[in-house]
């Protein structure tokens, strides 16, 4: 999934598709400095002490800043957290929707201002994430429930606390009514863990590692490696590498990929200018048995940079060449949660080539599997999307065909 990005028109890239698929030690996390040639050590937990945690780990505090005087992302950030904080999640999210349709810089900064909205939101009912969770909504990729987890952390000053508090903040019912919600709760737990740590990528993924389930942590790592490519602190991670752009999905275990490649072509297009043809070509050369996982990560970012435009993420589907099929599955997925629905998505799968359109809906599918909690709701969803390809959509949304 994509948005809009801060700077030159560009777009940051997140991977909020749903996937339907070591313990650390009490010690202070030194991040290792980065090296352009070569792999950062992985020795970054040693020694005893707390945990040194990331300056931008602290908790929103409102001030005067209001929403008219703005001209930059921090002030809009600031001000629109400042309704949250004072009015209320309800009203602050009410206003951003009304003004992202007319106001290019809060489009522009979009994902990064929902998410003050939700730090803002966390602060307001003292630290009560189901509380919080229950007044957000979806809007720009649902940047709103990223925003709670990036704050969740505050006070935690050692690392066993780290994952005590890791393994219980996204257990509430009210998060887990919904497949869809609980990942939105766990891939924003993800960041959290990032940011506290100051970007410590492998201790983080050990504390993904600790959570409950298989899901958990494989969701949880989807946060991880997003902050890695777009830290919110704005600085570069040591965890990239300018003559390798798939670090670090190459080096990882193997139970951390998916997601990384999931998003590995935000960091080429990033890093290569938005040279499509480029991309591709990475793609194509990547480590056996995540070319597919790549060309999807493709799609998703096609459909972030034409603002979810049919015929222009087709046009750069294709030229993914062999990856389109790929392309096009990864794209429907990220319009569907983008809008959390599959209305839009349908129209792209709708102009897609006719072999290629039954896996275009059941990739819609996979998403609105995790939107509706009932065996019913998903069947609306998808009969209420498509009439000749509703048994491709039920397959990808877990039910019957």
């Amino acid at each position: 999934m994509s948005f809009p990005g801060l700077t030159s028109g560009r777009v940051l890239v997140i991977a909020l598709s749903l996937l339907l698929t070591g313990a650390a030690s009490a010690s202070t996390i030194v991040l290792v400095q980065r090296s352009d040639d070569s792999s950062p050590k992985a020795k970054g937990i040693h020694g005893k002490g707390p945990l040194q945690a990331h300056p931008i780990a602290g908790n929103f505090k409102a001030d005067d800043t209001e929403l008219a005087g703005c001209r930059d992302q921090t002030c809009y950030e600031q001000a629109f957290g400042n309704i949250a904080y004072e009015d209320g999640p309800k009203r602050a999210l009410a206003l951003f929707d009304q003004k992202i349709i007319s106001d290019r810089p809060i489009e522009a900064g979009c994902h990064r201002i929902v998410h003050a909205i939700g730090s803002a939101s966390l602060a307001r009912y003292d630290g009560n994430v189901a509380q919080a969770f229950a007044e957000g909504s979806s809007s720009c990729w649902s940047g709103y429930y990223h925003g709670i987890l990036e704050r969740a952390f505050y006070g935690v000053t050692s690392k066993d606390r780290l994952g005590t508090v890791a393994r219980g903040l996204c257990d509430d019912g009210e998060i887990r009514k919904t497949a869809w919600l609980a990942y939105q709760c766990v891939h924003g737990l993800g960041h959290g863990l990032m940011i506290h740590t100051g970007l410590n990528l492998p201790f983080s993924l050990q504390i993904c590692d600790k959570l409950a389930t298989g899901w958990d942590q494989s969701s949880c790592t989807g946060g991880v490696f997003m902050e890695n490519i777009t830290p919110s602190a704005g600085t570069r991670s040591p965890w990239l590498k300018t003559n390798d752009l798939v670090y670090p999905c190459n080096s990882v275990k193997e139970r951390h990929k998916q997601y990384c490649y999931l998003m590995v072509t935000s960091r080429i297009l990033q890093a290569n200018g938005y040279d499509w043809q480029d991309a591709a070509k990475t793609c194509s050369r990547v480590e056996r048995g995540w070319l597919s996982t790549c060309f999807q990560s493709y799609g998703r970012d096609a459909s972030g940079f034409t603002r979810q435009n049919p015929p222009r993420i087709l046009k750069l589907c294709r030229t993914a060449g062999r990856g389109f099929s790929d392309c096009l599955f990864g794209a429907a997925r990220d319009m569907t949660s983008n809008y959390a629905g599959g209305e839009q998505a349908a129209g792209l799968c709708d102009r897609a080539p006719k072999g290629l359109k039954s896996r275009c809906f059941f990739g819609i599918g996979t998403i609105l599997g995790g939107l509706a909690p009932t065996s019913q709701g998903r069947r609306a969803a998808c009969t209420g999307i498509t009439k000749r390809y509703v048994r491709p959509c039920l397959r990808g949304s877990g039910e019957p065909a």
